[in-house]
């Protein structure tokens, strides 16, 4: 059991660090909303694990042999996929040249502030948002973005429900304890992203390293569309 625990756990992680499309979205996610503390990753990251849970136990359950018979279901996957990545490839180029905001929510103040209502625009203020309630305003748009991000990519299907749904079951009865490693190896890795996004925000301090990140965010994008598109 402990055998394959630990293998489900290493295939998992040499998996899931490659650079792809959802690791660079979470890792921006956590740098832009750094300042509001570690709950918009630690969201997008559940949203994430969740996700693995349901494709690791799909795959371990047998369910790769009919994903595989029915091919339409990765046309489907691939071209919703090339059309969503390059969309937002599309978003971030423009931030790029444009200049973005990056971490957009405002820091909160001290005391009765804190919960005082923003000042309608038009009655002699300007409306803001405390740090708290811009970052909660944010984070459902970005978990329903990182979902699309995981579930219109066919590579999820492929190495998740195929690949390690195929070798879970050399494990035979074990099998299970292979897939409870691969999903604690996701577990792992994404709170390391949650904890490396926190860490990275203090080098994005300057519009130039955000117009930096959403160009590199961009070609990523735009090169994972193509791939794809030829595939």
């Amino acid at each position: 059991m402990l055998t394959a625990l630990l293998a489900g756990l290493a295939l998992c992680l040499s998996l899931i660090v490659a650079p792809g499309a959802q690791n660079v979205f979470l890792l921006r996610e956590g740098i832009r909303h750094a300042g509001s503390g570690r709950r918009h990753a630690i969201a997008l990251a559940l949203a994430c694990l969740a996700s693995d849970v349901v494709l690791i136990a799909a795959g371990v359950g047998g369910f790769g042999a009919l994903v595989t018979s029915v091919p339409w279901i990765f046309d489907a996957a691939r071209w919703a996929g090339v059309t969503f990545l390059a969309g937002y490839g599309a978003l971030a180029a423009r931030r790029a040249l444009r200049g973005s905001a990056g971490a957009v929510v405002v820091p909160a103040t001290t005391g009765a502030q804190d919960h005082a209502p923003a000042t309608p625009p038009g009655f002699g203020g300007t409306a803001t948002l405390t740090r708290p309630t811009a970052a909660r305003s944010a984070t459902l748009p970005a978990v329903l973005t990182c979902l699309a991000i995981t579930w219109l990519n066919p590579h999820t299907y492929l190495d998740t429900v195929v690949m390690l749904g195929s070798i879970s079951t050399t494990y035979g009865d074990a099998r299970w304890a292979f897939g409870a490693g691969a999903i604690l190896g996701s577990a792992i890795w994404f709170a390391f992203v949650v904890f490396a996004s926190r860490y990275a925000a203090r080098f994005m301090r300057s519009p130039r390293s955000w117009r930096v990140l959403d160009a590199a965010v961009a070609v990523l994008m735009v090169a994972l569309a193509a791939a794809l598109a030829l595939a």
